[in-house]
């Protein structure tokens, strides 16, 4: 179910506008296609055994850390290069926006506040699939994974995060912003709310702009 609208989490402003962080992979973009035609390219490349049924299962970390386990470490890096270099022409096209992803930043700016993506995935390729979406955020920063994102959120002011992975609630919470999750990767919402989410949205980003506006509604009242 759907937690009720928090306010302990003050949505701090920026220019006098708040802002809203989204995960890339599995939140607003569903890049399981594409990223299994990249890594059967990669496999075609390096003739290497790779389980991509289990790689696309288990989305969220960052490429290296995937690699390294089909690759001995000295490999991993040239992996890396095949993958990304295949990846613009094999995985944008196949990739839809997940149900709910264009409503769900619409709704941040229908409420006057910022839409940032923070992503693990590299920065360049995150830009195609937003470009070849027509989804449009204030800011996009790639590269960061867990942990890690909280740098972005903080710079930015984030007061919220919304991702699907246990990884995405532990960079929410670093960052002090509330973790908005939505079970639409590998991780189930038993799994999210273990992992500290403070909200779990059951029907993904298509419940979004409801809670969104609810919780902005009831921060509005806590200030009047």
């Amino acid at each position: 179910m759907t937690s009720a609208p928090r306010t302990d989490h003050p949505l701090p402003r920026t220019d006098h506008r708040f802002t809203v962080g989204f995960d890339l992979d599995l939140t607003l973009v569903d890049s399981r296609p594409g990223i299994r035609a990249a890594y059967e390219t990669l496999v075609a490349a390096t003739g290497a055994h790779i389980d991509i049924d289990l790689v696309v299962s288990r989305l969220g970390p960052p490429l290296t850390h995937e690699l390294r386990n089909w690759f001995p470490e000295e490999k991993v890096e040239e992996a890396a290069g095949i993958y990304l270099a295949a990846y613009p022409s094999h995985g944008i096209a196949p990739s839809p926006a997940m149900p709910g992803a264009r409503e769900a930043v619409a709704a941040v700016r229908e409420l006057g506040g910022r839409a940032i993506v923070v992503t693990a995935k590299f920065p360049r390729n995150a830009r195609l699939h937003l470009d070849h979406l027509g989804i449009e955020p204030d800011e996009l920063v790639g590269g960061l994974w867990a942990e890690g994102k909280a740098v972005a959120l903080r710079e930015h002011g984030a007061a919220v995060y919304v991702g699907d992975h246990v990884g995405d609630v532990r960079g929410a919470r670093t960052a002090g912003a509330l973790s908005v999750a939505v079970p639409t990767g590998p991780c189930d919402a038993e799994e999210l709310r273990a992992a500290g989410a403070d909200v779990v949205l059951p029907g993904g980003l298509t419940d979004f702009p409801a809670w969104l506006r609810g919780y902005y509604a009831a921060e509005l009242a806590s200030r009047a």
